[in-house]
């Protein structure tokens, strides 16, 4: 598989865009006075204790506090086949998640209101929640992470490779000093070496950030995590990638910089590309992202994927649509499942989402053929960094899985609230409006004198809604009040927007 990595900065906004086979998988967005505060971490102080939620509010110093759950509050330990970057809180005395809930400690034995406690970002704040944070620091270098309140060895599990495991498992073994460690993947190949030049520099900025934070009055920012471009170039590239192509002089030297302090053997992969003609549109990065900003995504076949994000969940529905197959309905059911299985789990990349999500594949028949489309979905998302968990296609052709969320999806990033409908996502008819606008012209009708003329500005659409097709509407009125309605068309109003003007 050919991947690259394509860096879009244009001031205020900084994008990035993982290609594989040439293909848009993820992109990655930053604006200026916008950054995700996620790997940040803070001095912040208990603002409240809250033993009925098992949680506690910590002011870290934004406009909401930040919310500490009891599991992020207890000692970390590495989660032996966890992602490469991922800490788990374990209470060493009881076990760990498996414990009885009763034997673990309450988050009122844990922290008290008024203490100060060096927290770490895990979740950006969303839906007007506050950040999610935890007291088990995890600090990620180039081939490393290090848990500073650890003690535990870990290894990435994308590497697979049994011999490569036990060799980065005794490499880390030996390394003198404190604290947990995890082998990323790009650790696959590295040499002690390396692996000792990241644990030298990743203790040394964990003592830095102690040292601040004995200095510090909370709440107070110790350490923020690097931008964007650097982010993604430090947690994504390895050696097997092809290019990474950047658009812009600064962030391209910044990252020649960057790459030749922790991995000078990535730099001849660095390319300065011209900003004519535009990197994104060449590449189709531009095309994707509007692609995924739609509720349909169509497949070559002519079926399609339906994808409605809720609060609760993201629905995510197969359709035949326009394909009708050859061999009867239950191979032309088979088949549009299994097309739409690899566009799914790329969109569900492409557009970040997190959480709970129930895909709706169409129903099959024969259990052969329920379990083939299972297995590609299952290896499809294999290839998905963030964690998650799958179960079991149903008998109705659901799959639940729960995908790790972080930060706000391509959709919270670049949308808002539609202001015409409230955020519902539709509005009303024409016709429901023109019925809205004669109830309004008919209560009360004392504020309309008879033979007075009234002026309504209305939509174009309902203003050749009611000269066409429902005239009595308006006649009704007119009789009824005994006015005269002057109906003009006005394209500056919204879709769900009139405005009765009396003379």
């Amino acid at each position: 598989m050919r991947k690259e990595l394509l860096v879009n900065a244009t001031p205020p906004e900084t994008r990035v865009a993982l290609m594989e086979d040439q293909r848009v998988v993820e992109v990655f967005h930053e604006r200026r006075g916008h950054r995700g505060l996620v790997g940040n971490i803070y001095l912040g102080r208990v603002h409240r204790v809250l033993p009925g939620m098992q949680a506690a509010f910590v002011s870290i110093g934004l406009d909401r506090d930040a919310f500490l759950y009891v599991e992020d509050a207890l000692p970390a330990t590495v989660e032996e086949e966890g992602d490469e970057s991922v800490v788990t809180a374990v209470n060493a005395a009881n076990g760990g998640r498996g414990a009885p809930s009763e034997e673990r400690p309450r988050i009122d034995d844990l922290v008290k209101e008024g203490q100060e406690i060096v927290v770490q970002v895990t979740k950006d704040p969303m839906s007007g929640k506050g950040p999610r944070v935890t007291a088990a620091l995890s600090l990620p270098g180039r081939t490393l992470v290090y848990l500073p309140s650890a003690r535990e060895i870990g290894i990435s599990r994308r590497i697979s490779d049994e011999t490569e495991r036990e060799r980065l498992r005794q490499i880390l073994g030996e390394l003198p000093g404190s604290g947990g460690l995890i082998a990323r993947t790009a650790a696959a190949g590295a040499g002690a070496a390396e692996l000792a030049a990241d644990q030298r520099y990743l203790m040394e900025l964990a003592a830095r950030i102690a040292r601040q934070a004995e200095r510090s009055a909370a709440p107070a920012l110790l350490h923020r995590e690097l931008d964007l471009a650097l982010r993604v170039v430090r947690d994504l590239v390895s050696t097997d990638f092809a290019a990474i192509r950047v658009d812009d002089e600064p962030t391209h030297a910044r990252l020649i910089e960057f790459l030749s302090a922790v991995a000078p053997s990535l730099v001849p992969a660095v390319e300065l590309c011209p900003s004519e003609p535009p990197l994104f549109e060449t590449a189709g990065v531009e095309q994707e992202i509007s692609r995924g900003l739609r509720r349909h995504v169509e497949l070559p076949s002519g079926g399609s994927i339906v994808i409605q994000q809720t609060e609760a969940l993201v629905a995510i529905d197969v359709n035949t649509g326009k394909f009708v197959g050859k061999d009867g309905l239950e191979d032309t059911v088979f088949a549009a499942n299994l097309e739409a299985v690899p566009e799914i789990a790329r969109q569900i990349r492409l557009r970040d989402l997190g959480g709970l999500l129930v895909i709706d594949f169409i129903d099959m028949a024969d259990p052969g053929h329920r379990r083939e489309v299972f297995e590609k979905f299952e290896l499809e998302l294999a290839r998905d960094r963030a964690r998650m968990r799958m179960l079991q296609l149903s008998e109705f052709g659901l799959v639940e899985v729960t995908r790790q969320r972080s930060r706000g999806n391509l959709e919270k990033t670049l949308t808002t609230g539609c202001p015409c409908c409230s955020g519902r996502g539709r509005v009303r008819t024409d016709l429901t409006l023109a019925l809205d606008l004669r109830r309004d012209l008919l209560r009360p009708p004392s504020l309309y004198s008879r033979g007075e003329t009234i002026r309504v500005r209305v939509p174009p659409s309902l203003a050749r809604l009611l000269a066409e097709e429902e005239r009595t509407i308006l006649e009704d009125v007119q009789e009824r009040l005994g006015v005269d309605l002057e109906i003009q068309p006005d394209a500056t109003l919204s879709p769900e927007e009139y405005e009765i003007v009396p003379r």
